[in-house]
C-alpha cells in the first residue's frame, strides 16, 4: 500500500465510467474523462494528479463507456514503479457479481471489492475523474481519521441562491464537519454557521474507512428501489447512521498555489462550463495556474516537436496572443487569439482564430475565420470557412450550438468547403 512515513494503508479508487451525454459531440467517442482539455491533457489526468501528487501510489480506475481511449492513455501515461508495489490499473465493467454492467458508481465499487479486499487498505480515497482542479487527499484523510466517520465528503463553498444546482450538505450548527442531512438541490437550504448565505456543495470526492465502505456498498447492492450512487445513496445512508463528516475544500492547502487560484474547482459537465474552464486558463492571470511546478499535472503528449510561428511579412503574421499552445502546432502566417490549441494543429495563412479550443490534430485552410468555438480532433477546416459567426450557418451544417453561442465540430466531421475565398500570394501555407 501506499504509505505516508507510518501513516494508514490507502487505496484511491478513481470513478471514471462516465458517459457524459452533456458533453456531447465530445464523448461520442469516448467516455467523459477521455476527453482532452488544456491542450495536453486529458480530464482524468487532474485526478490522477491529485491522488499521486497526495502520496497514494496504488490506484485503480474503473471504466465502462466507450472506454478504449481512456484505457489506452492511463495505461500508456500512468507508469510508476513496480519495485514498489505502486500502479495505475484501469478496470473495465466485468460482471464478476452477475451478468448486469455498472448500475451506478455505488455498483461499480461493489462490483470491484476485490480490489479492496485484495490490497486490505485503512482507507479508501474514492474520487471522480471529470474534474479541474488541485487538491492534497493527505489533508482531507488526517482529517476523517481524527473525525472517526466512516465517510468524509469534500465540499466547495458556493451561493445559497444558486444552491438547487448542487447537492447540498447540511451541517450540524454545534459542529459544522459533522452531516446533519445531505440536500438533492434544495430550493431554500440553511445558510452555513460562519456564512450564512454559503452551502457546501458536494464535489464527489470521498474518504472512506474501508470496512464502512465495503458494509456500505454491500448493503446497498441489495437495497430495493438504490440507484446504486455514491451521492445519492451511500453518503445519505451513512449520514443516517450518524457516521459521515464533510472536508471543507477552502482548508486545502496546495504546494505552489497562490492566493488566485486557492479553492478553485471546475464541474465541466456541459458545453459551456467546459469552454469557460479553457477560457479560465488563457487570461492574463490564469484563475487556474498549469505552471505550479510543486503540483504538476501529469501527462503525455507524444513526440511532437516546439510549436512554431512562421511569416512576418506582406500581411502574413504568424502570432498567438494570450493562449496556450502547445508542442507541434504550426501557426503559418495565421493570427491566433485567447484560444487554446492542441498537439499537432496547423492553422494556415489570413485566418484569424479567436477564443476558441482546438483540440488534437486540427487543420485550418487560408483565409478562415473561427470565432468562440470547439473544434475536436482531426477535423479539417477547408479555405474560407467561417465558424461560430452564423450560427443558423453552424447549425445548417451539423454542427453543435449552445444557448450562450458556442459552436461544436465533432470528432473527424467533414465540412464542406466555403465559398471562393480571396486570392492569397504564393508560398508557403
Amino acid at each position: 500500500m501506499a504509505y505516508r512515513s507510518g501513516g494508514p494503508k490507502v487505496l484511491a479508487i478513481v470513478l471514471a465510467g462516465g458517459e457524459g451525454k452533456r458533453l456531447m459531440p465530445l464523448t461520442r467517442d469516448r467516455a467523459k474523462p477521455a476527453v482532452p482539455f488544456g491542450g495536453i491533457y486529458r480530464l482524468i489526468d487532474f485526478a490522477l494528479s491529485n491522488v499521486v501528487n497526495s502520496g497514494y501510489l496504488k490506484v485503480v480506475v474503473l471504466t465502462q463507456y466507450k472506454s478504449h481511449s481512456l484505457d489506452r492513455h492511463v495505461t500508456k501515461t500512468w507508469r510508476m514503479s513496480t519495485m514498489l508495489g505502486n500502479y495505475v490499473a484501469p478496470i473495465p465493467a466485468q460482471q464478476r457479481i452477475g451478468k448486469s454492467w455498472y448500475l451506478g458508481s455505488a455498483d461499480a465499487i461493489f462490483q470491484s471489492l476485490n480490489t479492496i479486499t485484495d490490497e486490505k487498505p485503512d482507507i479508501v480515497v474514492v474520487v471522480g475523474a471529470d474534474h479541474v482542479y488541485r487538491m492534497d487527499f493527505s489533508q482531507m484523510v488526517d482529517q476523517h481519521i481524527a473525525s472517526g466517520a466512516g465517510v468524509t465528503v469534500a465540499a466547495i463553498r458556493q451561493p445559497r441562491s444558486e444552491a438547487d444546482q448542487f447537492g447540498v450538505i447540511d451541517v450540524e450548527p454545534d459542529d459544522p464537519t459533522r452531516i446533519r442531512a445531505f440536500l438533492e438541490k434544495p430550493k431554500d437550504p440553511q445558510g452555513l454557521p460562519d456564512s450564512p448565505d454559503e452551502v457546501l456543495a458536494s464535489m464527489g470526492n470521498y474518504v472512506f474507512t474501508a470496512d464502512a465502505l465495503i458494509d456500505a456498498v454491500t448493503k446497498d447492492s441489495t437495497t430495493e428501489g438504490s440507484k446504486h450512487d455514491m451521492g445519492g445513496d451511500i453518503v445519505p445512508a451513512l449520514v443516517a447512521q450518524g457516521a459521515a463528516s464533510v472536508y471543507d475544500f477552502k482548508n486545502n492547502v496546495v504546494p505552489g498555489g497562490t492566493e488566485r487560484d486557492m479553492g478553485y474547482w471546475r464541474d465541466v459537465g456541459t458545453m459551456d462550463s467546459y469552454y469557460d474552464a479553457h477560457m479560465d486558463l488563457v487570461s492574463i492571470h490564469p484563475v487556474f495556474n498549469l505552471y505550479n511546478y510543486d503540483w504538476p499535472i501529469y501527462t503525455t503528449y507524444g513526440p511532437f516537436p516546439p510549436a512554431k510561428f512562421v511569416h512576418g511579412a506582406h500581411g502574413r503574421f504568424g502570432e498567438a496572443l494570450n493562449s496556450a499552445v502547445s508542442p507541434g502546432v504550426v501557426i503559418s502566417g495565421a493570427r491566433v487569439i485567447g484560444s487554446v490549441v492542441s498537439p499537432d494543429v496547423h492553422v494556415h495563412s489570413y485566418t484569424e482564430v479567436e477564443d476558441s479550443v482546438l483540440l488534437d490534430g486540427v487543420q485550418i485552410g487560408r483565409n478562415c475565420t473561427i470565432r468562440r468555438a470547439i473544434i475536436d480532433k482531426n477535423v479539417t477546416v477547408p479555405e474560407g470557412t467561417t465558424i461560430g459567426v452564423d450560427r443558423e450557418a453552424d447549425l445548417a451544417r451539423g454542427f453543435t450550438v449552445t444557448d450562450s453561442g458556442i459552436t461544436v465540430v465533432g470528432k473527424g466531421q467533414e465540412i464542406a468547403p466555403g465559398p471562393d475565398a480571396p486570392a492569397a500570394p504564393e508560398g508557403d501555407a
